[in-house]
């Protein structure tokens, strides 16, 4: 492969960026060996979603950057020059990340690429939702310190109940840049046949779709409960913690409703706070 020259990754500006996020109180209460792992992580993560949402670049010019973060990915774990994926070599080192997830991770935004997603089957969904969110928890999971056994299932459940979650809350901005993740079956069960996003999400209809697509994401989040409430070994308080914000903003959708016009759902610092303090205290 012909060389290419790579901008240095900005820890820093990682951190910066990671301040921006749901994620970044449960990252805070990590010590700083794990919190600087999990700042690689979503470093990897945002700049793999900024290649799959760069609207500036053609499809093609976006895969091939991917390809190249596979490729350095590869490079990372045969011991050479790893180009834009050096930053992760201390993370990969301490935690023995697995390349299969990395690799997984770039394969969800590949999917983005390949075509903006239209109401997905359920089964598409599924793939994706593994893809961007489970393999991006089997990797924190290992920061954790979980056994696999019960960190992978943490990771699937919660996975796709953040994924889910995020999903229901981006409806408008997903509308905006030509995708639609709602699964057609759930559209269908709605009366909602087109897969035109700004048309679906401005039927009041979309509403119930989007009841039954919580009612999964609850599914999940009860499943990561159960996992959880087991008492695995590892340093449970960030899960919970990610896992208590994003029950929070589903609550709040599923009594605001999805029907037109809608509010994005935040948490503000004083509830946040509250959340933390709980979870600390039911350790």
């Amino acid at each position: 492969m012909t060389a290419v020259s790579q901008p240095q990754t900005d820890l820093a500006e990682i951190q910066a960026r990671v301040s921006g996020s749901s994620f970044y109180a449960a990252m805070l209460l990590m010590p700083k060996a794990e919190r600087t792992a999990m700042f690689a992580i979503y470093g990897f993560c945002r700049l793999v979603d900024d290649i799959a949402d760069d609207g500036t670049r053609s499809r093609p010019e976006r895969a091939k950057a991917l390809d190249r973060w596979r490729a350095d990915i590869a490079a990372l774990y045969a011991g050479e020059p790893a180009g834009q994926a050096a930053f992760l070599a201390a993370a990969v080192r301490d935690f023995k990340l697995r390349e299969a997830d990395f690799l997984a991770v770039i394969d969800g935004m590949g999917m983005d690429v390949s075509a903006d997603i239209r109401a997905p089957d359920l089964e598409t969904l599924d793939l994706y939702c593994e893809r961007v969110a489970s393999a991006v928890g089997r990797l924190s999971t290992r920061i954790f310190g979980m056994d696999d056994k019960p960190g992978f299932a943490l990771a699937r459940e919660l996975g796709r109940a953040l994924q889910l979650t995020n999903i229901l809350r981006d409806l408008d901005e997903d509308a905006g840049i030509g995708r639609l993740y709602l699964p057609r079956e759930l559209l269908a069960e709605a009366g909602i046949e087109t897969n035109d996003p700004v048309a679906a999400i401005g039927d009041p209809r979309v509403d119930a779709a989007c009841r039954r697509l919580a009612a999964q994401a609850q599914d999940r989040f009860a499943g990561a409960e159960r996992v959880l409430r087991a008492r695995p070994r590892g340093r449970l308080l960030a899960p919970r913690l990610m896992a208590a914000v994003y029950q929070t903003l589903l609550q709040d959708m599923l009594a605001e409703g999805w029907a037109p016009p809608r509010r994005r759902a935040r948490i503000g610092k004083l509830r946040l706070l509250a959340l933390v303090a709980r979870c600390c205290v039911s350790g």
